[in-house]
Protein backbone atom coordinates (compact mmCIF):
# COMPACT_ATOMS: atom_id res chain seq x y z
CA UNK A 1 0.00 0.00 0.00
CA UNK A 2 1.22 3.70 -0.98
CA UNK A 3 2.39 5.65 1.95
CA UNK A 4 0.23 8.31 1.59
CA UNK A 5 -3.09 5.64 1.17
CA UNK A 6 -1.83 4.03 4.30
CA UNK A 7 -1.63 7.18 6.78
CA UNK A 8 -5.21 8.54 5.16
CA UNK A 9 -6.58 4.87 5.94
CA UNK A 10 -5.23 4.78 9.11
CA UNK A 11 -6.05 8.29 10.62
CA UNK A 12 -8.60 11.17 10.72
CA UNK A 13 -5.88 12.89 8.01
CA UNK A 14 -7.47 13.30 4.18
CA UNK A 15 -5.38 11.54 1.33
CA UNK A 16 -4.41 15.29 0.80
CA UNK A 17 -3.25 16.54 4.26
CA UNK A 18 -1.92 12.85 4.49
CA UNK A 19 0.91 13.99 1.30
CA UNK A 20 1.31 17.31 3.16
CA UNK A 21 2.72 15.36 6.41
CA UNK A 22 4.96 13.20 4.77
CA UNK A 23 5.96 15.90 2.80
CA UNK A 24 6.70 17.78 6.11
CA UNK A 25 8.91 14.86 7.16
CA UNK A 26 6.25 13.70 9.81
CA UNK A 27 5.94 10.11 8.63
CA UNK A 28 8.22 7.37 9.78
CA UNK A 29 8.52 3.91 8.39
CA UNK A 30 10.75 1.46 10.44
CA UNK A 31 12.62 4.25 12.12
CA UNK A 32 12.93 6.22 8.42
CA UNK A 33 11.87 9.29 7.64
CA UNK A 34 9.67 8.94 4.31
CA UNK A 35 8.98 12.21 2.26
CA UNK A 36 7.86 10.06 -0.79
CA UNK A 37 4.48 10.09 -0.72
CA UNK A 38 3.65 6.78 -3.32
CA UNK A 39 6.35 4.84 -1.94
CA UNK A 40 4.63 0.98 -1.26
CA UNK A 41 5.13 0.07 2.83
CA UNK A 42 6.71 -3.15 3.30
CA UNK A 43 4.56 -5.98 5.00
CA UNK A 44 4.54 -5.62 8.27
CA UNK A 45 6.57 -2.32 8.18
CA UNK A 46 6.41 -0.05 11.58
CA UNK A 47 4.51 3.07 10.66
CA UNK A 48 4.80 6.65 12.44
CA UNK A 49 2.99 9.93 12.19
CA UNK A 50 4.14 12.53 14.92
CA UNK A 51 5.84 9.51 16.98
CA UNK A 52 2.56 7.97 17.39
CA UNK A 53 2.26 4.28 15.79
CA UNK A 54 -1.19 3.66 12.56
CA UNK A 55 -2.50 0.75 12.28
CA UNK A 56 -5.38 -0.17 9.92
CA UNK A 57 -8.44 -1.67 11.35
CA UNK A 58 -10.55 -4.18 9.96
CA UNK A 59 -13.73 -3.79 8.22
CA UNK A 60 -16.77 -2.28 10.53
CA UNK A 61 -20.39 -4.10 11.00
CA UNK A 62 -23.03 -1.57 12.99
CA UNK A 63 -26.72 -2.21 13.08
CA UNK A 64 -28.58 1.40 13.70
CA UNK A 65 -32.37 2.10 14.74
CA UNK A 66 -32.96 4.03 12.46
CA UNK A 67 -35.23 6.94 13.20
CA UNK A 68 -38.38 8.18 10.95
CA UNK A 69 -36.63 11.17 8.44
CA UNK A 70 -33.67 9.78 8.57
CA UNK A 71 -32.52 9.20 4.53
CA UNK A 72 -30.33 6.52 3.85
CA UNK A 73 -27.29 7.92 2.55
CA UNK A 74 -23.96 9.22 3.13
CA UNK A 75 -24.28 12.23 2.18
CA UNK A 76 -27.67 14.74 1.95
CA UNK A 77 -27.35 18.52 2.06
CA UNK A 78 -31.36 19.18 2.90
CA UNK A 79 -31.94 16.06 5.55
CA UNK A 80 -30.59 14.31 8.33
CA UNK A 81 -28.26 10.73 6.98
CA UNK A 82 -28.06 7.44 8.75
CA UNK A 83 -24.17 8.67 9.27
CA UNK A 84 -24.91 11.64 11.27
CA UNK A 85 -25.98 9.42 13.99
CA UNK A 86 -22.64 7.91 14.32
CA UNK A 87 -19.55 9.62 15.77
CA UNK A 88 -17.08 10.96 13.02
CA UNK A 89 -14.63 8.44 13.89
CA UNK A 90 -16.70 5.46 12.66
CA UNK A 91 -18.13 6.79 9.69
CA UNK A 92 -14.75 6.52 7.49
CA UNK A 93 -15.63 4.56 4.63
CA UNK A 94 -18.78 3.29 5.79
CA UNK A 95 -21.76 2.53 3.66
CA UNK A 96 -25.24 1.56 3.46
CA UNK A 97 -26.01 -2.45 3.26
CA UNK A 98 -29.74 -2.39 1.84
CA UNK A 99 -31.70 0.92 2.31
CA UNK A 100 -34.71 2.23 3.41
CA UNK A 101 -36.97 5.00 2.93
CA UNK A 102 -36.95 8.30 4.80
CA UNK A 103 -39.91 7.30 6.10
CA UNK A 104 -39.71 4.20 7.22
CA UNK A 105 -37.45 2.84 10.10
CA UNK A 106 -35.87 -0.23 12.25
CA UNK A 107 -32.93 -1.82 11.13
CA UNK A 108 -30.07 -0.40 9.11
CA UNK A 109 -26.69 -2.09 8.16
CA UNK A 110 -23.76 -0.01 7.88
CA UNK A 111 -20.55 -1.57 7.11
CA UNK A 112 -16.85 -1.03 5.17
CA UNK A 113 -16.99 -4.32 3.69
CA UNK A 114 -18.18 -4.09 0.05
CA UNK A 115 -17.98 -7.66 -0.51
CA UNK A 116 -20.54 -8.36 2.74
CA UNK A 117 -22.79 -5.67 1.67
CA UNK A 118 -23.38 -7.21 -1.66
CA UNK A 119 -24.33 -10.63 0.08
CA UNK A 120 -27.13 -9.03 1.83
CA UNK A 121 -28.43 -6.73 -0.89
CA UNK A 122 -27.79 -9.12 -3.95
CA UNK A 123 -31.04 -10.65 -5.78
CA UNK A 124 -29.17 -13.90 -6.03
CA UNK A 125 -28.33 -14.14 -2.41
CA UNK A 126 -31.97 -14.81 -0.53
CA UNK A 127 -31.44 -13.11 2.24
CA UNK A 128 -35.37 -12.57 3.65
CA UNK A 129 -36.20 -9.09 5.34
CA UNK A 130 -38.45 -8.65 7.52
CA UNK A 131 -41.13 -5.87 8.38
CA UNK A 132 -43.76 -4.60 10.93
CA UNK A 133 -46.50 -3.19 8.65
CA UNK A 134 -49.27 -1.15 9.78
CA UNK A 135 -52.41 -0.33 7.23
CA UNK A 136 -54.99 1.70 7.00
CA UNK A 137 -57.76 -1.09 6.31
CA UNK A 138 -58.17 -4.09 7.83
CA UNK A 139 -56.76 -7.28 5.44
CA UNK A 140 -58.66 -9.05 3.84
CA UNK A 141 -57.68 -13.07 3.58
CA UNK A 142 -57.73 -13.10 -0.28
CA UNK A 143 -55.33 -9.99 0.04
CA UNK A 144 -52.89 -12.29 2.34
CA UNK A 145 -53.11 -14.97 -0.10
CA UNK A 146 -52.28 -12.64 -2.97
CA UNK A 147 -48.92 -11.51 -1.28
CA UNK A 148 -48.45 -15.12 -0.18
CA UNK A 149 -48.84 -16.80 -4.06
CA UNK A 150 -46.91 -13.40 -5.81
CA UNK A 151 -48.48 -9.95 -7.23
CA UNK A 152 -47.43 -8.53 -10.62
CA UNK A 153 -46.51 -4.71 -9.74
CA UNK A 154 -47.18 -2.08 -12.25
CA UNK A 155 -44.56 -1.00 -14.46
CA UNK A 156 -42.52 -4.71 -13.27
CA UNK A 157 -42.39 -7.41 -15.70
CA UNK A 158 -41.87 -10.71 -13.65
CA UNK A 159 -44.39 -11.07 -10.25
CA UNK A 160 -42.92 -10.74 -7.07
CA UNK A 161 -41.75 -13.85 -5.69
CA UNK A 162 -43.66 -15.07 -2.43
CA UNK A 163 -44.15 -13.48 0.69
CA UNK A 164 -44.79 -14.43 4.16
CA UNK A 165 -47.19 -12.80 5.77
CA UNK A 166 -48.25 -13.34 10.02
CA UNK A 167 -51.04 -11.32 11.07
CA UNK A 168 -50.68 -9.58 14.39
CA UNK A 169 -53.85 -7.73 13.97
CA UNK A 170 -56.23 -6.92 11.71
CA UNK A 171 -54.52 -3.49 10.74
CA UNK A 172 -50.83 -5.18 11.46
CA UNK A 173 -49.05 -7.41 10.08
CA UNK A 174 -45.20 -9.05 9.69
CA UNK A 175 -44.01 -9.24 6.05
CA UNK A 176 -41.58 -11.32 5.32
CA UNK A 177 -39.62 -10.58 1.51
CA UNK A 178 -36.42 -12.41 0.06
CA UNK A 179 -36.09 -9.50 -2.50
CA UNK A 180 -35.85 -6.21 -2.42
CA UNK A 181 -37.29 -3.97 -5.45
CA UNK A 182 -38.08 -0.10 -4.98
CA UNK A 183 -40.53 0.71 -2.62
CA UNK A 184 -41.73 -3.12 -2.67
CA UNK A 185 -43.85 -3.52 0.79
CA UNK A 186 -45.75 0.24 -0.68
CA UNK A 187 -46.32 -1.31 -4.02
CA UNK A 188 -47.59 -4.84 -2.67
CA UNK A 189 -49.88 -3.78 -0.27
CA UNK A 190 -51.25 -0.99 -2.63
CA UNK A 191 -51.71 -3.84 -5.46
CA UNK A 192 -54.06 -5.16 -2.78
CA UNK A 193 -56.21 -2.59 -2.07
CA UNK A 194 -54.51 -1.17 0.98
CA UNK A 195 -52.43 1.30 2.17
CA UNK A 196 -49.11 1.35 4.21
CA UNK A 197 -49.13 3.70 7.61
CA UNK A 198 -46.22 3.06 8.52
CA UNK A 199 -43.35 0.14 8.06
CA UNK A 200 -40.29 -0.96 10.21
CA UNK A 201 -37.91 -3.13 9.13
CA UNK A 202 -37.62 -5.94 12.37
CA UNK A 203 -34.63 -8.17 10.84
CA UNK A 204 -32.42 -8.78 7.66
CA UNK A 205 -31.30 -12.43 7.54
CA UNK A 206 -30.66 -14.01 11.13
CA UNK A 207 -29.98 -10.33 12.13
CA UNK A 208 -32.94 -8.81 14.09
CA UNK A 209 -32.89 -4.99 15.48
CA UNK A 210 -31.52 -5.29 19.40
CA UNK A 211 -34.20 -4.45 21.27
CA UNK A 212 -31.93 -2.42 23.79
CA UNK A 213 -30.92 0.54 20.98
CA UNK A 214 -33.45 3.40 21.19
CA UNK A 215 -34.61 5.48 17.94
CA UNK A 216 -31.02 6.60 16.15
CA UNK A 217 -29.15 3.91 18.48
CA UNK A 218 -26.43 1.82 17.19
CA UNK A 219 -24.16 -1.23 18.28
CA UNK A 220 -21.33 -3.20 16.26
CA UNK A 221 -22.90 -6.25 14.95
CA UNK A 222 -21.54 -9.58 16.88
CA UNK A 223 -19.15 -12.11 15.08
CA UNK A 224 -22.04 -14.56 15.03
CA UNK A 225 -24.36 -11.94 13.22
CA UNK A 226 -21.73 -11.10 10.70
CA UNK A 227 -21.36 -14.78 9.84
CA UNK A 228 -24.78 -15.15 8.93
CA UNK A 229 -25.08 -13.30 6.23
CA UNK A 230 -23.09 -15.76 3.91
Amino acid sequence: MRLDQFISTSSPLSRKEARRAIHAGRAEVNGEVWKDTGKHIPTGATVLLDGAQLTIQGDRYLMLNKPAGVVSATRDSDHPTALDLLPAELTRDLHIAGRLDADTTGLLLLTSDGKWSHRVTSPRVDCPKTYQVSLSAPIADSAIRELETGILLRNDPKPTKSAQVRVLDSQLIELTLSEGRYHQVKRMLAAVGNHVEALHRQSIGAISLDPALEPGGYRELTEQEIASIG
